[in-house]
């Protein structure tokens, strides 16, 4: 599957389901193992996490950055070398690695960037820098989505495929990856798996305004925050949760027995809540009638979304042989 293409099917699970994961990949040498996401509150994370506090991309706070080539997407200069650590010297350096567009990050690089620059009374230096193993599909599809990005924001592909440079020690298993830094030494670093505005954009400015002064603004005060509407459905007193109810079901490192706990889990707060009925029936019917219901969780996760699109929802339309049990 090219790049593209698996692109597109993240994209897709993405607007499904809020937060989902991607498949976990081999870490750079040296770095503990990536563990899955946790359920805690955001107050209840280390600063800098979305997840574990053993999640690392990329250098940590009190280590030297190294040379960051990029090859420049967009803007006029598009197709020229630049390399936002030398170019910023003294200057404080936002970066922004994103390892997985979807819309989760795509969003989070947008709003984060498009704050950074606002901030035109500092010296804060911005780069956006995707990382793929196809550079030339990869480039074509920033091009398309720089509609999306934020203008006059440096913003490259990374020569050196999905890890990026070696030096960086990059964990292409993330989302994102947020390193913040000045002088050639890092200050802060924010490695998400799962990119929550609401969640970990507050920390992430926080560690910003501490460095380049001022105060965190309120999230819905920032260019290109999305305007949250929730669904509701009569009978139920708030939108659901479906990412935190969801993503354990999906998760492709779970276990049989794990999925079936989430899935109980899923289907108790069906029965009682309508809202979450009918957001089950939505999430697995149109991925059960998408022709993709092997791209998400694993063969007991799939069972389990077959058999809500059966139980919650419309019978499927077109369900491949591919699919159905052995």
């Amino acid at each position: 599957m090219t790049a593209t293409a698996t692109s597109l099917i993240c994209i897709a699970l993405l607007v499904l389901i809020p937060g989902s994961t991607s498949a976990q990949d081999s870490l750079p040498s040296g770095r503990s193992p990536v563990n899955s996401p946790d359920e805690k509150s955001s107050d209840e994370k280390s600063p800098g996490r979305n997840s574990d506090p053993e999640i690392f991309s990329g250098p940590q706070p009190g280590e030297k950055t190294a040379p960051l080539p990029i090859r420049l997407a967009t803007g006029s200069k598009a197709g020229t070398d630049f390399d936002p650590v030398t170019v910023a010297a003294d200057k404080p350096l936002l970066l922004i690695f994103v390892h997985d567009i979807n819309r989760q990050s795509i969003s989070m690089t947008r709003v984060l960037s498009g704050y950074a620059a606002s901030r035109g009374d500092t010296e804060l230096q911005t780069s956006v820098v995707f990382l793929a193993a196809d550079l030339p599909a990869m480039d074509a599809q920033v091009r398309r989505m720089q509609h999306a990005l934020t203008p006059d924001i440096p913003t490259g592909i990374s020569p050196d495929g999905l890890e990026g440079p070696g030096a960086w020690g990059l964990n292409r298993s993330v989302t994102l990856t947020i390193v913040l830094c000045r002088s050639g030494q890092v200050i802060a670093n924010h490695a998400l798996i799962q990119p929550s505005l609401q969640a970990d954009l507050p920390r992430i400015l926080k560690s910003v305004v501490e460095e380049i002064g001022g105060e965190v603004p309120p999230l819905e005060k920032l260019p290109g925050m999305p305007q949250m509407t929730p669904r509701t459905t009569p009978g139920s007193s708030a939108a659901p949760d479906m990412r935190a109810l969801l993503t354990p079901v999906i998760r492709r490192n779970a276990t049989a027995e794990d999925v079936r706990k989430a899935a109980e889990k899923a289907e108790a707060q069906a029965e009682s809540d309508p809202a979450v009925r009918a957001e089950l029936a939505r999430i697995s019917t149109t991925i059960v009638n998408s022709g993709k219901l092997s791209d998400y969780g694993t063969a007991t996760a799939q069972e389990y979304l077959k058999k809500w699109a059966r139980q919650y929802g419309a019978p499927a339309k077109d369900k491949p042989a591919a699919d159905s049990p052995k």
